[in-house]
């Protein structure tokens, strides 16, 4: 899976913003953190959802199980708006 190409990224220094192009079914934004925005430059190349929890737990330490949470999460919410090809 990876991020749909009708989807534009962009980063200030706290915040990524999602914004759909004409050609999204989606119209919108999608803001996000820190996370969201690891997570989406994982999704900038073809990767499954395991690759991205194990890139970000080597980054980050994850004692409660979070980063698995976070980005199931976040996959589900970008797959219902169609930001991601399967």
């Amino acid at each position: 899976m990876k991020l749909n190409k009708n989807f534009l990224v962009h980063k200030t220094k706290k915040e990524v913003i999602v914004v759909p192009s004409g050609k999204a079914d989606f119209s919108g934004v999608i803001n996000g953190n820190e996370t969201f925005g690891v997570i989406i430059d994982f999704l900038k190349k073809d990767v499954t959802e395991e690759e991205i929890i194990a890139g970000m737990k080597k980054m980050y330490s994850d004692d409660n199980g979070q980063i698995e949470k976070d980005v199931k999460r976040t996959i589900s919410e970008l797959k219902e708006i169609g930001a991601i090809d399967e």
